[in-house]
């Protein structure tokens, strides 16, 4: 039986992760070890789960140091690691979002700056849309952007949208829906298909059915 390794985002992503393989069977009795390890073994299924950043998820997954991984379509999209997309999981549902402040919201600003984590993806919804804006790249929280002036709005996820209203943002336009996907290295496919093709199969029955 081939060896296959699992990188799962650290978080709240990855108690779902564990949750929808145990559901099917994949792999039921090593939860209780994330919170401790960040590397764990299913030796009676060989299986291995690594524990990683959400971001660096698709790396390891395209470099073959994980053969299958959880992420979110967000980070898919925003780093474009070449691995396959191969299933919606169905879980971590939220939205890519313009928002900005609330008595703002039908300004027209012809040159406007958008403060985000995504630059990938903002610049490439605004170059579609036409319209020339400054990104500015930010690693903590984007809604301040706005209050204090350095941007006019934000492109950032969002699950509730409590925090932009707390902070008097409200969403100006949805981008894309996202939520968590499984992704396959692509040599993986190929040298492990079948053990991998069966983990797929039952995590598609395991979504299908909640």
């Amino acid at each position: 039986m081939d060896s296959i390794t699992v990188a799962l985002p650290k978080g709240r992503m990855a108690d779902k992760s564990f949750e929808i393989f145990a559901s099917c069977g994949i792999s039921e009795n090593i939860q209780n070890e994330m919170s401790r390890k960040l590397f764990i073994c299913d030796i009676e299924r060989n299986l291995k789960f690594i524990l990683v950043k959400p971001t660096d998820v698709p790396t390891y997954v395209e470099h073959g140091a994980a053969d299958i991984g959880v992420c979110g379509k967000d980070v898919l999209l925003e780093l474009k690691r070449d691995c396959y997309e191969v299933l919606d999981l169905g879980f971590g549902k939220c939205k890519m979002v313009v928002a900005g402040p609330t008595n703002k919201k039908n300004t027209f600003l012809s040159n406007k700056r958008v403060a985000t984590k995504f630059p990938s993806i903002a610049e490439e919804f605004y170059k579609k849309k036409g319209e020339n804006v400054e990104i500015i790249k930010l690693n903590g929280s984007v809604e301040l952007a706005p209050l204090v002036g350095l941007s006019e709005v934000i492109v950032d996820i969002v699950e509730t949208g409590t925090t932009l209203r707390e902070n008097g943002l409200t969403v100006y336009e949805e981008i894309f829906p996202s939520s968590a996907r499984l992704i396959v290295n692509k040599a993986s496919m190929k040298t492990k298909s079948d053990r991998i093709k069966e983990i797929i199969y039952k995590l598609k029955q395991a979504t299908e059915n909640s």
